[in-house]
């Protein structure tokens, strides 16, 4: 008799999501971002597959909140390019965090999945906000502590 590998299918992933709320309060950025990659990716579960998107949807909560050790809300910066000459742009994480609190979270979790069209279909069942409430409740999400 000889044992198989369970490769999952799109198909019977879709019924079985299930949706977790993460309270960024107080949580290292890169420790946060790691956890929530790997439940996005659909490395928590027994049925993980690397070709098809098993993963679980996650709120984050009190994205303001989040913490970087040392001196990084000055040293830590975010870069982007316009494509023009002299359009490097630069930002420091503690204006960013005073702009738009959401995005640091958002950054630091895309740079964990891959990148590929899979990792861009991971990261639409990432949900970010800044304060403790969110619309989500009608999916009743599982509080997960990290």
């Amino acid at each position: 008799m000889s044992t198989r590998t369970f490769q999952a299918k799109p198909a019977d992933v879709v019924d079985s999501r299930k949706w977790f709320v993460v309270d960024a309060s107080g949580q290292p950025l890169g420790r946060l971002a790691s956890r929530v990659a790997s439940i996005l990716m659909g490395k928590t579960k027994p049925t993980f597959t690397s070709h098809v998107d098993t993963g679980d949807f996650v709120v984050v909560v009190n994205a303001d909140k989040v913490k970087l050790t040392g001196n990084k809300l000055d040293q830590k910066h975010y870069y982007h390019h316009s494509g023009t000459p002299g359009g490097f742009r630069t930002e420091s994480y503690r204006h960013l965090l005073d702009r738009k609190p959401e995005l640091p979270i958002e950054k630091a979790v895309k740079g964990m999945l891959p990148k590929s069209v899979l990792g861009r279909q991971m990261l639409t069942k990432l949900k970010v906000y800044a304060t403790p409430d969110h619309p989500h409740a009608a999916q009743k999400p599982e509080a997960l502590s990290l």
